[in-house]
């Protein structure tokens, strides 16, 4: 029998859909596998109804990664009606990601198709109480598929320990199958490596040509070019273009003569392994004297390279340019002409093949202008100070009562799936082990849902005494720009700024991060409302006001500040500017992100 239809989704064709799923660890004869799947599925299920086998889906890859494609295009064929119902030999072959896995399941039965198990044809997921004991299979394979990491990891671990060799084989090595007697066909197999007779003779002539010290590498690629040879991906070491240019093929060459693999050992910074403290079980190409005097001569020879000189960008991945005509921003990039001579060149922002080219200085200049303006009129911080305690309070549930109801109905939903399942446990359908593990998880959520309903009381209050404090930082941040390193002030700029946007003249607006977003939204609020309500002549004061503490009155306007204000906030900051910033980092976390607002949520700072 077919679900009840979705209003929005199409009616379900009646039939089923098989998904059949064999993990990477079976890969070896992933048919085998799902022949048994489906001699299972077919046996329980299929045979028992009447309905027909629309289409059959199947996947190579592990449970975890629910980027199968057989899986995803199931969903999408569900969503649009192809099917009614989907079967499974067990859970953990539709997922062994508990929470993907149930996810699925939801949408699944938004689109009107049931899903069944073939090991439990009888469970049906969105029953309250089926519904525990499915979430608890997912939850097992999802263990297990843990526990499989655990052991394949340990393995790895111990074949290296022994002198195994772990990854794609270096070019001049071949992997061998380890002999072993009575070994199943669809068993795993182990492996070593070798020395290619063909291969490894091509990179003992390379090591040879590298310890003469004669040739660069460059020059060992032309001779082995010469010789016929080419690496084992068929990719030759000169490549000779249509127009007769060369080009050397040597990175690779330089990886080679950097890996361990060809003096026989096994190193692995990550794990711990540094280099000549574990010996590999293969016959190494050259030896280890050998490999650390070439190293030794390529270390030379690229102290003495000339590097060629790199401007540092100050906007580099935050600069966009709005052009007319065109709704869509378009992303600047860095480029320097000349860069080779001694000035350094003249660097631009740029679009690429176009002739929308600004220079760097020009723009640069203004960033601290536009960082003098983030400032906020101390005659309106009690208009601020109301209108964010509103909005506080109803992102925070005390005008908004629905909230804190839904923290009080989801304590109260515990309490009712704890019910359903102590009606299980006395039927005997789980264990004692599974019900104490699912009774602390029930205590766990009980004292995280009070504890967010007894600090709803106490948020309001503490976001409100911290926006002096964030205010502040604000005003300091104008000042220590120009004090910082470059490096610093292209940190403190990414900590403040989303985007950096450029006109055709080259005028500069900054889009900013929270909360400074939400401080400068706010206050033009603020502003305007002030504006609206007071008459024209004090409308015009009060918007072009230029006030001692306010450090940037506009283009027209002389810039005017309080001297000993601005020392005493040049002393505050100059023994920490990375402190300031790693608080800035701290107040970008904000309950308002998702309305492009943000709130001010550090209680250390309201001392700063």
């Amino acid at each position: 029998m077919t679900l009840r239809r979705k209003s929005k989704y199409p009616t379900p064709t009646p039939g089923w859909a098989v998904y059949l799923r064999t993990s990477d660890e079976e890969a070896q004869n992933p048919e085998a596998s799902q022949a048994r799947q489906r001699y299972i599925i077919n046996k329980s299920v299929l045979e028992r109804s009447d309905l027909p086998v629309i289409d059959e889906y199947k996947d190579v890859l592990t449970g975890r990664n629910p980027q199968r494609i057989d899986y995803q295009r199931m969903l999408q064929d569900a969503r649009f009606g192809k099917f009614s119902h989907v079967v499974v030999e067990r859970a953990d072959r539709f997922g062994r990601n508990d929470t993907e896995a149930l996810r699925a399941i939801d949408e699944l039965d938004e689109f009107g198709v049931a899903v069944r198990f073939a090991n439990q044809p009888d469970l049906n997921p969105m029953d309250a109480d089926d519904r525990i004991i499915v979430a608890l299979s997912f939850t097992l394979a999802r263990r297990e598929s843990i526990l499989s990491g655990l052991r394949i990891k340990g393995a790895a671990e111990t074949k290296r320990a022994n002198g195994g060799y772990l990854g794609r084989v270096p070019d001049g090595f071949i992997s061998v199958e380890d002999e072993a007697p009575g070994r199943k066909s669809y068993a795993k197999k182990s492996h070593h490596i070798e020395q290619d007779p063909e291969r490894a003779k091509i990179w003992r002539l390379a090591w040879d040509l590298l310890l003469g010290d004669k040739l660069t590498l460059e020059e060992i690629a032309e001779e082995l070019h010469t010789r016929g040879y080419h690496y084992r991906s068929g990719r030759p070491f000169v490549e000779v273009k249509a127009n007769g240019k060369r080009k050397v093929h040597y990175n690779t060459m330089s990886d080679i003569f950097h890996n361990w693999t060809y003096a026989g050992w096994i190193v692995n910074i990550e794990e711990g392994i540094p280099p000549k403290t574990l010996r590999g079980n293969w016959n190494p190409i050259v030896t280890t004297e050998e490999f650390e005097k070439g190293l030794a001569i390529l270390a030379r020879r690229h102290a003495h390279r000339v590097v060629r000189r790199r401007h540092d960008y100050l906007l580099k991945g935050l600069i966009y340019i709005a052009l007319p005509g065109e709704e869509r921003l378009r992303k600047l990039t860095g480029s320097t002409s000349n860069a080779s001579r001694s000035g350094g060149g003249t660097s631009y922002y740029c679009v690429p093949r176009s002739d929308i080219n600004l220079l760097c200085s020009d723009i640069d200049a203004q960033i601290p202008l536009k960082l003098m303006r983030i400032q906020v009129n101390p005659e309106i911080l009690p208009a601020i100070r109301d209108c964010y305690t509103q909005d506080i309070a109803q992102k925070l549930g005390h005008l908004r009562p629905d909230e804190r109801t839904e923290l009080e109905s989801a304590l109260k939903a515990v309490d009712e799936e704890e019910a359903r399942t102590a009606r299980l446990f006395a039927a005997g359908k789980i264990t004692e082990a599974i019900w104490d593990n699912l009774w602390a998880e029930w205590q766990d959520r009980r004292r995280t849902l009070r504890s967010n309903i007894e600090s709803m009381d106490v948020q309001q209050d503490y976001h409100v005494n911290n926006l002096d404090a964030a205010l502040k930082i604000i005003a300091k941040v104008g000042l220590l720009y120009n004090s910082l390193e470059r490096s610093d002030q292209k940190e403190l700029l990414r900590l403040m700024v989303e985007k950096v946007v450029v006109d055709p003249e080259g005028k500069v607006r900054l889009e900013l991060r929270p909360p400074f977003a939400y401080l400068q939204e706010i206050s033009e609020r603020v502003r305007c409302q002030g504006e609206a309500g007071a008459d024209k002549t004090k409308a015009s004061e009060y918007a072009g006001s230029c006030s001692d503490w306010i450090l940037d009155c506009g283009h027209s306007r002389t810039r005017t500040y309080n001297f000993f204000l601005v020392r005493e906030a040049l002393c505050q900051l100059s023994y920490a500017p990375r402190l300031l910033m790693e608080r800035l980092v701290l107040y970008r976390r904000s309950p308002f992100r998702s309305t492009g607002r943000c709130r001010i949520s550090d209680a250390r700072l309201s001392d700063q």
